[in-house]
């Protein structure tokens, strides 16, 4: 009886930690955004501690004054340009959509497949006109952002400090091991992060070089919109081509076909050679568990699922690798992404 009773009362809390995990969705991806930030800064100090001998603090502080400096750059630089592109290529598409559906109708092809192509880029083109809304839904999230903003910088400023009390939750026999992988893990997410803004600056400045080679308007904001689609593989480059080949396909049709070539060339680039480089030495996450990851989580959490969706399978990808590969099944190759190589 006392066995069916401490099993229903386990049950019943697991019931209700997994509808509090749910409830509070958004809550615990604000929490892993600040660390994503965090991470970013942490990517910047401690390269400074180690070759400047800086103090900790003092090198956050830079970090932060870096990263300021950098947005505030870009914004003085070209922030009247992008501004100005990113208006004309929003009220550009809808004429764009319009057009191609003219051309496509005059051509001589079955009403069949008409129908399938209107139906499949009219779902691209819903998906591509509520990007503006939800990039406006987010910017004015100005709260949330200060939020995660603040609290990664108190993390950044005392990374020790936060991960020994997550640890004190944890029995004392298991919290060296646990620190072990937690380290492995923003080791990880700092090796990724570097990889991807390498990846988004190279991949947005190629596209932004040869869509105004080729003469397409907008080449900036389309070029930007490519270099951050990065950030979310597969989906993100797909939808990030979209607005493009539609401004192509009324320009004309050997601007559209320099495009494509543009999108695809980029792309295999992008995944033959630029990756491959920039992830010789830091961590990557297996191409399949990134798609997973996105579809997953863009399906329980939304927009801000698919946002931090790799950064988070990357981070799961390295606890049980290191928690169940190696320690319960003793598999001596499995390696963590932020975990060096074993001895043999």
């Amino acid at each position: 009886m006392l066995r069916i009773l401490v099993g229903a009362i386990a049950l019943v809390s697991a019931y209700f930690a997994a509808l509090l995990v749910i409830r509070l969705s958004n809550l615990w991806l604000l929490i892993f955004g600040s660390v994503v930030f965090a991470a970013i800064l942490r990517a910047i100090a401690d390269p400074l501690v180690r070759r400047t001998r800086m103090n900790d603090g003092l090198a956050t502080l830079v970090a932060v004054l870096l990263v300021v400096a950098a947005v505030g750059g870009i914004s003085t630089l070209f922030g009247q340009t992008i501004s100005h592109q990113v208006a004309t290529l929003i009220a550009r598409i809808p004429a764009a959509w319009a057009a191609l559906q003219a051309q496509l109708a005059s051509m001589p092809v079955t009403d069949q497949v008409l129908e399938l192509l209107t139906n499949l880029t009219g779902q691209a083109g819903r998906a591509l006109m509520s990007a503006p809304k939800f990039a406006t839904g987010f910017l004015s999230g100005v709260t949330t952002l200060v939020l995660v903003v603040v609290a990664g910088i108190y993390l950044a400023l005392r990374p020790s400090e936060s991960r020994e009390g997550v640890l004190a939750m944890a029995p004392i026999s298991m919290r060296p091991r646990l620190r072990e992988v937690m380290n492995a893990c923003g080791r990880a997410l700092k090796g990724w992060l570097l990889a991807q803004l390498i990846s988004m600056v190279l991949v947005g400045g190629l596209v932004a070089l040869g869509l105004w080679l080729i003469g397409i308007p907008s080449p900036i904001a389309l070029g930007l919109l490519a270099g951050v689609s990065e950030f979310v593989p597969i989906v993100g480059p797909i939808l990030s081509a979209v607005p493009g080949l539609l401004v192509a396909a009324v320009t004309g049709p050997e601007e559209f076909a320099l495009t494509l070539a543009l999108y695809i060339g980029v792309s295999q680039l992008e995944a033959n050679l630029i990756m491959p480089l920039v992830q010789r030495s830091v961590a990557s996450l297996p191409v399949v568990l990134g798609i997973f990851a996105v579809v997953a989580m863009g399906g329980l959490f939304g927009p801000l699922g698919i946002l931090f969706a790799t950064p988070a399978a990357l981070v799961l990808y390295t606890a049980v690798t290191m928690l169940y590969r190696q320690d319960v099944l003793q598999d001596e190759e499995a390696v963590a992404p932020g975990q060096p190589p074993r001895p043999r």
